[in-house]
Formats: C-alpha cells, structure tokens, sequence
C-alpha cells in the first residue's frame, strides 16, 4: 500500500485528507503538536483497515521529522509527503507594523524550514518510490497583497519557491503548491475571528487534491477551485 506523511492532520484540511486516503488504502504517517485530538483522528481513520501511526510533536523539530520519515520507512516508504502544518505569525492577524517579529520567525519556521527539513529527511525514500510526490499546502496571500496577511503571505510565498526550485532539482517527483482557498479551519477562524461568512468545509476541497493523485498534472502550483472545476 502507499504510505503518506501528513503534517498538522489532527483537525481542518489534514485531517480530512487523511481520511480521504484511508478510504483509498493508504498507510498514514500523521503529526499535530496536540495529542489528544490527534489521537482522536488517527482513531477515527483507522476504522478505515489502514495502518495508521500517530506522532504528536512540533515539526520545527529536526528530531520530531527524523522520527515521522522513520515510521513511513517502517509502514513501507513514503509515496506522499504533505506538508500541510501552518502558522499564522500572530492571533488574530495584525497589520506588519504590528507584527511580532518572534512571530513573523515562527511562521516561517513552521511554513517553510520544516517544510525543507522534511523534504531533506524524506527525500531518499521519496525517489525510491515508483510515484513519489511533495505537496505542501500554500495561500492565495502568497501571490496577492491582503491587509494583516504579510507574515502569513510571505512565508506562503516562500514555500511556493522552495517548491517550484524542488521540482527543478528533482525531476523525478511530483511537487505541487496547492492553494485550496479560504476553509471553515480552525486557523481561518483565529486569523481573522471577526469574520463569520460562509467557507466550504475543509472535506469539500479534498477532491481537488486527490484530482492531482489521480492526474499526476505536472508540478508546479494549482488552486483547488480550478480542480475542482476541472473534475466536474
């Protein structure tokens, strides 16, 4: 069976992906800073026959990735590696002459160097795979200018390069930068907590990221409403 590593899985998008390729067959690697609801996710996804390991721990931590790509070598590889782990640089978000700078390291932490890291870890066995591929989970703020977005939408930015100069180097993978839009997450709700407006549930955008499973479309970046649109 195909192994993925999904990173924040416990709630929102991971958590939903994970599920979707449970259904599939896929074996799971998942990782969330918080036990509990992560433990509650991987639950629920093994109720699907699917070998599922759990790993709570930070992603910044070169240890806590070291140990993610050692449980995927042990379920048989790693054909997906998702990185879908995200931070927002401040709670609720603030204009940039309001931004913590220890904020702004933060977010690019955990959005873009662990992202590297993981790739770097997992890179071996990535080409190993007779379909390896990278996603990492970027923004529509990496590409426009939205009040109090900076932090976010540069580090976003950030990863979108990383993953379009990855493609280049390694011809061999699949890497794609997906935006999947504005979701009812968890994040959006603590980024901008004033704004109530209707968003699709995380589970409504999967297709989109499964659509690239199935097509294998070259790397390079997609937004999840075109796929979605083209899978119709």
């Amino acid at each position: 069976m195909p192994v993925a590593i999904i990173t924040g899985a416990s709630k929102g998008l991971g958590a939903a992906l994970a599920r979707a390729l449970a259904e599939r067959g896929w074996d799971l690697v998942l990782d969330a800073r918080g036990p509990v609801p992560l433990a509650e996710t991987a639950g629920l996804v093994s109720a699907h026959s699917t070998r599922v390991t759990a790993l709570p721990g930070d992603v910044t931590d070169a240890g806590h990735r070291a140990e993610l790509v050692a449980a995927a070598w042990r379920l048989g590889g790693v054909d997906l590696l998702v990185h879908n782990a995200s931070a927002l640089g401040a709670e609720p978000l603030v204009p940039l002459e309001e931004l913590p700078l220890e904020g702004l390291r933060r977010a690019l932490e955990v959005n873009l160097v662990a992202a590297l890291g993981l790739v770097q870890e997992a890179l071996p066995l990535l080409r190993a795979a007779p379909a390896g591929a990278v996603l990492v989970v970027s923004s529509d703020a990496a590409a426009e200018a939205y009040p109090t977005w900076g932090g976010y939408g540069a580090s976003k930015a950030a990863l979108d390069q990383l993953a379009a100069v990855l493609a280049v180097e390694e011809p061999g993978l699949r890497v794609w930068a997906v935006d999947p839009g504005d979701m009812a997450t968890e994040l959006y709700a603590a980024a901008v907590p004033a704004d109530d407006g209707h968003r699709p549930d995380p589970a409504e955008v999967v297709p989109a990221f499964l659509a690239l499973l199935d097509g294998r479309p070259a790397s390079g970046r997609y937004g999840a409403p075109a796929l979605l649109e083209e899978r119709r």
